[in-house]
């Protein structure tokens, strides 16, 4: 089952107000490219890039395990030029083959075991095109980002409906890789909810690994959005693999 975080109806309304476009968007945006591809978003959420994309005119599919965020994305515009699948990644079974499939906002990261990333990494490719390529990104546990996560943080939002929602998120275990926490969201009738989630930190060599395993022969890897070496300073393990 996905995180409650994404399957709750009222977070899911609340989702794009607390998870801004950043320099990540850009990124996979230019790399689709100008000339009309067939690209599947894994993990597409409430499909804010999914949407971006089939503007540009691409031919997009997006695929989420999440209803409720799939609800929010085909009230989007450009919703209605996309093919929407209710679907995990290791399960999807598409007649389509892709020439780019994307998996966005850390979303690699909900993948914990070995086999789990193998089966996921396996059925992409199958769904690719020949020359195909498969990008995605998982923050670089040499960066330690999670050490950053303090528990006074919060950030208040105002949706038209509900009114002024607040979020905080709260670190609850580390057992590296492992790292575990709450996004606990407050709502204006006194409601609360804790969404408890947990992350993989994998490391470029354990991922390199995987991706030989699944097949992939070619992959080019970035540090940050500028394509930027990677390296231990770098806060992102960016992969284009094909």
């Amino acid at each position: 089952m996905p995180d409650e975080i994404f399957t709750d109806p009222r977070l899911a309304a609340v989702y794009d107000l607390f998870n801004d476009f950043g320099e990540d968007t850009p990124f996979y945006v230019a790399l689709a490219g100008e000339t009309p591809k067939r690209v599947l978003d894994v993990g597409c959420g409430t499909g804010r890039l999914a949407c971006a994309l089939a503007g540009q005119g691409h031919r997009v599919t997006g695929a989420d395990p999440a209803v409720a965020m799939l609800e929010m994305a085909k009230r989007k515009p450009e919703a209605g030029k996309i093919a929407w699948v209710e679907a995990f990644a290791d399960r999807l079974d598409l007649a389509e083959r892709f020439d780019l499939i994307v998996m966005t906002g850390h979303v690699f990261q909900v993948f914990l075991e070995d086999a789990e990333i193998l089966a996921v990494l396996k059925n992409l490719r199958r769904h690719l095109a020949p020359g195909g390529t498969l990008a995605f990104e998982t923050r670089n546990p040499a960066a330690r980002e999670w050490e950053e996560w303090t528990a006074d943080y919060s950030e208040t939002v105002e949706h038209p409906e509900l009114g002024p929602v607040e979020a905080s998120w709260v670190l609850t275990a580390v057992e590296e890789p492992f790292v575990s926490f709450e996004t606990r969201h407050r709502f204006p009738d006194g409601s609360r909810l804790a969404a408890p989630s947990t992350l993989r930190f994998i490391t470029q060599p354990e991922l390199a690994a995987l991706l030989e395993q699944a097949g992939f022969t070619e992959v080019e890897w970035y540090g940050d959005w500028d394509r930027s070496p990677l390296g231990e300073d770098k806060p992102e393990i960016i992969v284009l693999a094909r």
